[in-house]
């Protein structure tokens, strides 16, 4: 069995928001030039790739970039 809490790690107290940065850092993240993008393009480039030891050098790029 396992519990399951709905909980930060660690708190954020947001006093003031800045939507401006809010945008700047979600484009990091999921933008096509994000983490998200970038750690796809890792995996999806693997499928194609002829030799086993690379194959397995861009799925750990791939998902170590996603997490």
């Amino acid at each position: 069995m396992f519990s399951y809490e709905k909980k930060l790690q660690y708190p954020v107290k947001i006093t003031t928001p800045n939507p401006k940065l809010a945008s700047y850092i979600i484009s990091q993240y999921g933008g096509p030039d994000g983490e998200l993008g970038a750690s796809l393009r890792y995996l999806s480039q693997r499928y194609s790739m002829p030799y086993p030891e690379l194959q397995a050098l861009l799925t750990d790029i791939g998902t170590e970039g996603s997490s």
